[in-house]
């Protein structure tokens, strides 16, 4: 059982940088995937990264490999997204999300078990 709260967005300019943080709660939460997950109106909700419940492996969408970097802590109980050269195209609500599924499958949304409320992230031109 876990619960997740995301925080850090905002409005940034192309090229800026922007950390979003996710505060987890729950007995299982240093035992669970975690992923970050962005969606823009109209459009499904789309992987951007994730990292195992030890921390030692992650995983990046190709349109961020390089720009962004997953990370959490669990003594915090809490799981980041550092996003360097923001590009417009980043634009979108993120939500941070835990799975116990195995670690292949975290790419796809429907393998999770609880979301966070979201946190808007805008990068203009």
């Amino acid at each position: 059982q876990a619960q997740l709260v995301e925080s850090g967005g905002g409005l940034v300019q192309a090229g800026g940088s922007l950390r979003l943080s996710c505060a987890a709660s729950g007995r299982t939460f240093s035992r669970y995937n975690m992923g970050w997950f962005r969606q823009t109106p109209g459009k499904e909700r789309d992987f951007v990264a994730a990292i195992n419940w030890s921390g030692d492996s992650t995983l990046y969408a190709d349109s961020v490999k390089g720009r962004f970097t997953i990370s959490r802590d669990n003594a915090k109980k809490m799981v980041y997204l550092q996003m360097n050269n923001l590009k417009p195209e980043d634009t979108a609500v993120y939500y941070c999300a835990a799975g116990s599924q195995s670690w292949w499958v975290v790419r796809n949304r429907r393998e999770y078990d609880f979301w966070g409320q979201g946190t808007q992230v805008t990068v203009s031109s």
